[in-house]
């Protein structure tokens, strides 16, 4: 664990400038830049405020290698939403045993390589069809039951997910399926629920008290012996620069006052905030056009690259990274990418330094769910990602080329 002070966010402004312009010099934009050391910082302060705590981290927010290895190193396991991230997570040299497999309506398919690749690792089954399903494949491993406790946080409704009926078995069933799968010969381990992503406020925190009280509720009334109690993950980070960083420390009081009297492992999971605070987008200007409105700043990154602000009307800052940024007049800016969609903006109405071709911008906290959701749409290749470590930089994900676009194609008799 951490023996020095470190903060708890790690604002937009906070990055060097010069030390960014250097990195889209060389590897070109848009670019994706992970700081690999700060990763390790924030899973630091979170095993200080959870010492008694197993943490799991949540493979979706971030799969690149470098980030996995990074905290499978810190002492994390791997909580893993699909056979691709469970996958990913024994390339980067997580034992199978430390890997929990949540399995959300899983495909045939998902089902059939965990259970291969993976026999030692705990499924967590939102549904007791997926229980038997896991037992028609002859699975009698370690199994936990996901609760639906109809309780949701977050920043936002579309990621409540304790509200949301699709994720876990209803909190008065769960007992049932607990018992039914020891009796069916499955080795029940534990109970799992989440209360939802970019939990930050002090009424966020209340609400996933409320999710754990009712899960140590369940805990309470099982008919078997559990090793642990899975309370999910959700911690957020401050977006906006007016926005407070997550007490931690009252977060972690309000789990275990919830679990008071519970005699089981405590397991969290987080994503976003491990990795969310570690990461930048850099983005290059390209176009700027004069409107009645805002200037428009056309780069070359869009919603291909980030989703999250056409996918949730998700907030993230932008800063100008020109030399002489602290020099020119300030404009309203908005910042729209390539891709032929309206929705395809980045930032809109920002107070920024007049846009000229060729800036640098920098995107903040775009190490949580960026190149993860990064697609090809328009027949845009994915962009790089470098990651940062021990003072020196390194490629960590190719640029893709126009070439992968179709390399997975078949082409037709005019190919013959």
């Amino acid at each position: 664990m951490t023996a020095v002070e470190v903060p708890a966010v790690r604002r937009l402004a906070d990055w060097s400038a010069p030390s960014l312009r250097e990195l889209a010099d060389e590897y070109g934009t848009p670019l994706y830049v992970q700081d690999l050391d700060r990763v390790r910082e924030n899973y630091d302060r979170l095993a200080d405020a959870f010492p008694d705590a197993r943490v799991h981290y949540a493979v979706k927010a971030n799969a690149g290698q470098r980030v996995l290895e990074t905290l499978r190193e810190a002492g994390a396991g791997a909580e893993c939403a699909s056979a691709g991230e469970v996958s990913r997570a024994l390339e980067a040299g997580f034992e199978p045993s430390a890997i929990h497999y949540t399995a959300v309506n899983p495909p045939a398919r998902d089902l059939e390589y965990v259970l291969d690749a993976a026999p030692a690792a705990t499924v967590v089954a939102g549904a007791t069809d997926t229980v038997d399903r896991l037992a028609d494949r002859g699975f009698d491993g370690r199994l936990a039951v996901r609760v639906h406790p109809r309780v949701g946080a977050g920043h936002s409704e579309d990621v409540a997910t304790g509200a949301d009926a699709k994720f876990g078995i209803p909190r008065d069933r769960a007992a049932a399926a607990l018992r039914d799968a020891a009796a069916r010969g499955f080795d029940v381990v534990g109970i799992h629920a989440h209360a939802g992503s970019g939990m930050l406020t002090a009424a966020d925190v209340a609400a996933h008290r409320e999710v754990v009280e009712r899960l140590a509720a369940v805990a309470r009334e099982a008919p078997v012996d559990l090793e642990f109690v899975d309370v999910g993950g959700g911690f957020g980070v401050p977006y906006r620069p007016a926005e407070a960083p997550l007490d931690l420390g009252a977060l972690a009081d309000a789990t275990r006052d919830a679990l008071a009297g519970v005699d089981a492992d405590l397991v969290v999971e987080p994503g976003r905030f491990l990795v969310a605070d570690a990461g930048v987008l850099l983005t290059a200007v390209n176009t700027v056009k004069r409107t009645a409105g805002p200037t428009l700043a056309g780069v070359d990154a869009g919603m291909t690259t980030l989703l999250r602000p056409a996918l949730y009307d998700a907030h993230h800052e932008v800063r100008s990274l020109a030399r002489d940024a602290g020099d020119r007049p300030q404009r309203d800016v908005t910042v729209v990418g390539p891709i032929c969609e309206s929705t395809d903006v980045l930032a809109a109405d920002r107070r920024l330094p007049r846009p000229e071709r060729g800036d640098v911008l920098a995107v903040g906290n775009a190490g949580a769910y960026g190149i993860e959701m990064a697609s090809q749409y328009n027949s845009r290749p994915r962009p790089a990602v470098v990651a940062l470590a021990d003072g020196g930089d390194e490629l960590a994900r190719e640029r893709e080329s126009l070439a992968d676009l179709a390399a997975h194609e078949h082409g037709g008799p005019a190919d013959q």
